[in-house]
């Protein structure tokens, strides 16, 4: 007696088609999984064998041999133990319904019940590519697979409700639900922020475009408080972005009850983070924080206390938009397309160059200190900004600042010209424009070629930063709503890019 059923497995974000073939023959009662299957796999054989006994159906008593086709792709995770037990049921005429139809995904508990699994979302987007239509999943992964079109998604809550609907003796509903972005009211404000309105510039700027920054400061000068609000400013994802960032997450199994996610991420892992945490990886290789920071931001606070090993990882992803992870038994990619934003202070006690307090650190201190920062990195972090304390009268007169919500708009329409300007190319905004676009988009007039030329010379600026200053300055521009670059925007531009000879020319 032979069946074969078709389900799914995961290599990085992307779903590969599976075939469970089981065989039932004469010989002694015995359950043989193959097909370079993980020890979770191996091990659904006994969920199985209890979930068809207590959903009432009767357990093979022969020899078993259940293939897992193609042989030469790596299975792992629980979400074949429903294909597994329909297979296994088909074999034994328990199941008279042809199901070749179908994708089957899903965990079995032992009481027959059907549990969420991580990484439904890009299972399905994949298996749709390849031509099916029809999937049946855990219920509890219904909404995020709902959004998806052109399929037919069929949620269940047990083997019992699945195997009644195959057999026409029950129904399973489709189901279906719209892209709904999240409420985008943000507990954190850019209002909060008193003084520091060069903070609140440059994190405009950075958002406008998706632009690297990095802050120096001494403590409490609103680096973090700033890097906080950032989120509040930054228009929604679109549906499309929205699916890349969810499937990340759908993969991590960090979906909140399901749903899409439709808000930049923000993730700020600690100081102490490996290198596996922050670019994925793992026996069982998982996103990482700058995978999960897809379309969002990558916040690193207290930059210098992180391990310099961890910071020179972000070298690759930070030009490259993506992480490529190889292991024995596979190579995957994830997407890394986020902006960074790194703070720290001036020196390890923290008041190098402040107006009030006294820096009690070594010349040789602070140079150890700031060196765990490589220029490589510096170099690909697009503007720099030295803050200084808050005045004691911007604190106690000052009237609240603008709000979140009219900078996000100021960043919505500079984006909306960016795109209107890039419609003809592959890439939306200036951040996103790759260096051999630069002399058609970004052209100086005769006076910017000069403050150019001569920033250039004193500062001793390298290729990466002339390219990275002119699309700052097209940013600038965008954001007031100049069609060419001005003396000014040029200008705004290069302070950005200043700051790293006071602290890292030695």
């Amino acid at each position: 007696m032979y069946a074969k059923i078709k389900t799914c497995t995961l290599v990085g974000l992307e779903g590969r088609e599976i075939e469970v073939e089981t065989d039932i023959s004469l010989g002694m009662p015995r359950l043989t999984i193959v097909g370079l299957a993980d020890t979770a796999i191996k091990e659904s054989g006994e969920r199985v064998r209890s979930a068809i006994k207590n959903s009432s159906y009767s357990y093979p008593r022969e020899r078993i041999t259940i293939n897992l086709a193609p042989a030469d792709i790596k299975k792992d995770g629980s979400q074949m133990d429903l294909a597994i037990a329909i297979s296994m049921m088909c074999a034994n005429d328990e199941i008279n319904e042809a199901c070749d139809s179908y994708i089957f995904i899903g965990e079995l508990a032992l009481d027959g019940s059907l549990k969420g699994v991580r990484g439904v979302l890009p299972m399905v987007i994949s298996m749709r590519s390849l031509g099916n239509k029809k999937f049946i999943i855990p219920y509890e992964n219904r909404n995020e697979c709902g959004v998806i079109k052109d399929v037919d998604i069929y949620p269940a809550k047990s083997l019992k409700e699945v195997v009644d609907f195959l057999q026409g003796n029950g129904k399973l509903e489709k189901f279906s639900n719209g892209f709904k972005q999240e409420d985008s009211k943000f507990e954190l404000d850019f209002k909060d922020l008193k003084g520091q309105e060069r903070i609140k510039r440059v994190f405009e700027i950075s958002a406008a475009s998706r632009i690297n920054l990095l802050l120096v400061g001494v403590p409490g000068s609103g680096k973090t408080m700033a890097a906080k609000r950032f989120p509040s400013i930054l228009p929604k994802l679109t549906f499309e972005e929205s699916i890349e960032v969810s499937k990340i997450y759908s993969v991590a199994g960090l979906l909140n009850e399901g749903t899409l996610i439709s808000i930049p991420p923000f993730r700020s892992p600690h100081h102490t983070a490996s290198a596996v945490s922050l670019i994925g990886g793992g026996r069982i290789p998982k996103p990482g924080e700058i995978s999960l920071s897809h379309r969002g931001v990558l916040f690193l606070d207290e930059l210098p206390e992180f391990n310099k090993n961890v910071l020179e990882v972000l070298r690759e992803p930070l030009e490259s938009k993506s992480i490529h992870i190889s292991r024995a038994n596979a190579s995957l990619t994830y997407p890394a397309d986020f902006i960074l934003v790194g703070a720290l202070n001036p020196c390890p006690c923290g008041y190098h160059g402040s107006k009030v307090h006294e820096c009690n650190c070594s010349q040789s201190q602070i140079e150890r200190y700031l060196a765990k920062i490589s220029h490589p990195l510096l170099d690909r972090i697009d503007m720099h900004l030295e803050v200084s304390e808050v005045d004691y009268k911007d604190l106690k007169n000052e009237p609240y600042g603008e709000d979140s919500e009219t900078i996000r708009r100021r960043v919505e329409e500079a984006r909306e010209l960016q795109k209107d300007r890039y419609k003809e190319e592959f890439f939306n905004l200036n951040g996103e424009m790759p260096d051999k676009f630069i002399s058609k988009y970004c052209k100086l007039n005769a006076a910017c070629e000069k403050i150019m030329e001569l920033s250039f010379k004193k500062y001793g600026f390298s290729a990466r930063t002339y390219n990275k200053l002119l699309k700052i300055s097209r940013t600038i521009a965008d954001l007031d709503k100049s069609t060419d670059i001005k003396e000014m925007h040029l200008l705004e531009a290069i302070r950005y890019r200043t700051m790293d000879t006071k602290y890292w020319s030695k």
